[in-house]
């Protein structure tokens, strides 16, 4: 009896092992459920509408739709431009279409505010790059303005040194030709007194010999 009731503990437990396994089996794919099935339809749907609106908004109107042929009827010529003196638009105006929910000209306000900020930020870079061309400008007037003093001191010590050179030259000029004069001078009143002389001895010698 105490041997059937002990088999009969260890086929329990042996099975209660074997339930506790079945937890670590990976459990069965569950099916999609038919929302998230509808949603997945819905945006492929969307999508494909906007790329078959896309494709046909960019295409031309083609010659046999009625509007164009009430434009040939008119005068209109392919190509051309609308207009008595074809100043007109060429092209159509383009569609913007609306995808979101949000009301009728809220999108144009925000594009409107980005556009203004876009602009803002346009004008604060343009009036950075004029500050610097501006600052730019006025440090190489600065330099030139210090190399024209600059210059200007240069050229005039130059003309200075030119002129105490000619200065100097000119009295060294006239040293040599005061020289030059008095030695003249002097070469001069030696032939002279020479001759002086010897007039004065013949003078003599005809004298002595006429007393004689």
């Amino acid at each position: 009896m105490a041997e059937t009731t002990n088999k009969q503990l260890y086929e329990e437990e042996e099975e209660d092992y074997i339930g506790d396994l079945s937890q670590f089996l990976p459990s069965e794919t569950t099916a999609p459920s038919k929302s998230s099935v509808n949603v997945s339809s819905k945006f492929h749907m969307q999508e494909e509408k906007e790329r078959n609106t896309l494709a046909s908004l960019e295409s031309t109107i083609p010659q046999s739709n009625i509007g164009f042929k009430l434009l040939k009827q008119m005068g209109y010529t392919p190509g051309s431009m609308l207009g008595k003196e074809g100043s007109g638009l060429a092209e159509p105006v383009g569609l913007e279409i609306q995808r979101t929910r949000a009301r009728i000209g809220r999108e144009d306000r925000r594009k409107e505010k980005r556009k203004r900020e876009d602009e803002r930020m346009e004008w604060e870079r343009g009036k950075d790059e004029a500050l610097m061309e501006d600052f730019g400008c006025r440090h190489k007037e600065q330099w030139r303005s210090r190399r024209i003093v600059v210059n200007y001191h240069k050229a005039k010590a130059a003309l200075e040194q030119l002129e105490n050179k000619e200065v100097v030259a000119e009295a060294d000029k006239d040293e040599e030709d005061a020289e030059n004069e008095e030695e003249e001078e002097e070469i001069i009143t030696e032939e002279e007194l020479h001759g002086t002389r010897s007039l004065e001895l013949g003078r003599l010698q005809e004298a002595t010999l006429n007393f004689g």
